[in-house]
């Protein structure tokens, strides 16, 4: 199985919080992604959003399109209006050729709120599922229509944050729904990637690996501490520089079949982390860990 390995530009610039790399320039990100190994970059705040303005800024630095994050509302709205609001964004994807949209549920998020506690956000409940998924279930039908692939994305601090929260959105959606797992997210959650993976496997359609360092996340959960607030305190790293095991997960991806792409995404404070050096040492560790699970990997 083949597999091309990606970057997010958090590493960089963090658009939850702007304080974090908001004064680096766009064309700084993207010499800095190619220089440091990487086939192709998601989107960031800073990036041109028609097909037209982005293809040529991503062409002079050799990088390909991966995909972009999309905050939903689908707590508060049907498909339809969903399908509305995700039209210039869906544009974008697809006319990028993207396989899939990363996709994430922001009806009462709290992972951009310094003031909030990480696990205090919108749940849903028992009686909510049923109708959720098949909102989810629609939006992502329309998107397949145009090519692009839902990948859900759970995250910290929104209503899909859990493993049984991610169980329960898989067993109430459609097979156009795909996941994306995030083995930082996960973590975090108090679970555990390979257990994810072996789960959900066949409906895995993007992968963002991030490592944790372990003794700032347990301060942080001893704190009760806010998503961006342990972010700035380190939690996150690139892969091989946390106490995460990728290489049990990546193999059974591989074993499975999985192909796409695998993406460094680590959000820490450039300040501390410097943004090149973090990501040639995600590059390499994250390339060396994919090739001894099995996968080859396309530039």
């Amino acid at each position: 199985m083949s597999v091309r390995i990606g970057i997010n530009p958090i590493t960089w610039s963090n658009d939850d919080m702007p304080a974090l790399g908001g004064d680096t320039p766009l064309e700084v990100c993207l010499a800095e992604t190619k220089q440091a190994g990487y086939a192709g970059i998601e989107m960031g705040g800073k990036f041109p959003k028609t097909t037209a303005e982005l293809r040529p800024v991503l062409a002079r630095h050799g990088l390909d399109f991966i995909s972009g994050w999309y905050s939903a509302k689908l707590l508060e709205r049907d498909a339809k209006a969903e399908i509305a609001s995700i039209a210039a964004h869906l544009d974008l994807m697809a006319g990028m050729g993207c396989k899939v949209m990363v996709f994430a549920e922001g009806s009462g998020a709290t992972h951009g709120d310094r003031t909030q506690p990480a696990g205090k956000r919108r749940t849903i409940a028992d009686g909510e599922w049923a109708e959720y998924g098949r909102r989810v279930t629609a939006v992502a039908d329309h998107m397949a229509e145009r090519g692009v692939r839902l990948a859900f994305h759970h995250h910290m601090g929104t209503a899909i944050q859990t493993a049984d929260e991610i169980d329960r959105l898989m067993g109430a959606t459609g097979g156009s729904v795909g996941l994306l797992l995030d083995t930082g997210h996960t973590t975090y959650a108090g679970g555990d990637p390979l257990a994810l993976a072996r789960k959900h496997a066949r409906r895995i359609v993007h992968v963002h690996c991030k490592d944790v360092r372990r003794p700032v996340l347990d301060q942080a959960l001893k704190k009760n501490q806010s998503f961006l607030d342990a972010v700035v305190d380190g939690v996150f790293t690139v892969p091989g520089d946390g106490s995460i095991d990728f290489k049990p997960v990546l193999s059974h991806l591989a074993g499975q079949g999985y192909q796409g792409w695998l993406v460094v995404e680590a959000e820490q404070d450039p300040a501390k982390a410097h943004p090149l050096t973090y990501a040639t040492m995600g590059c390499r560790n994250l390339s060396k860990l994919a090739r001894d699970a099995g996968f080859a990997l396309v530039a």
